[in-house]
């Protein structure tokens, strides 16, 4: 296990890595689960550059996007997804995000694994952690609330409703 990793009861989140492509280019190109998120569908070579992205990311900011496996015996298990914090390019500030793959929501995990980064971001010094969701996405709302976050502002995307949810370390 690396230093950087995440545990939970059920969950081993750790930080993006060439050898989790695979994994992470089958969820990042899949119309099912990836269509609702920012961006879109991606495609190979967009994972790519993201992956690239995301590593750099840790470097210099000590936190960034996990990947999310079950933790089952003291070892890996399982890949369910992804979350962690990145920087949105709306000036918006550092951004929660989390996609599980559709048959592995509905558990709690996205809730547990969320929560997890939440609290590793504040307790790594980062003060104000925002998330942005459609409103008519009432799972990821429920999640956002869950875990403590409120909305904060609304605000019109591609004929969308859209919410900013943010936590702020007091």
């Amino acid at each position: 296990m690396n230093w950087l990793d995440l545990r939970t009861s059920r969950l081993i989140l750790s930080p993006v890595n060439w050898q989790d492509m695979p994994d992470i280019l089958a969820l990042k190109t899949d119309v099912l689960t990836f269509s609702s998120m920012l961006g879109g569908v991606r495609t190979s070579w967009q994972v790519q550059k993201e992956m690239a992205e995301d590593i750099l990311y840790w470097g210099s900011h000590r936190i960034g996007i996990y990947t999310v496996r079950k933790h089952i015996q003291n070892r890996t298990g399982q890949f369910l997804g992804i979350t962690g914090i990145h920087l949105r390019n709306d000036d918006r500030g550092h951004a929660l995000r989390f996609a599980l793959w559709g048959w592995a929501q509905g558990k709690g995990y996205a809730r547990e694994a969320a929560f997890a980064v939440l609290s590793a971001a504040h307790e790594r010094g980062y003060q104000r952690i925002v998330a942005v969701t459609k409103e008519r996405n009432i799972a990821s709302r429920r999640i956002l609330g869950s875990i403590g976050m409120n909305v904060e502002e609304q605000f019109v995307r591609h004929g969308n409703k859209m919410l900013t949810y943010v936590s702020v370390l007091l």
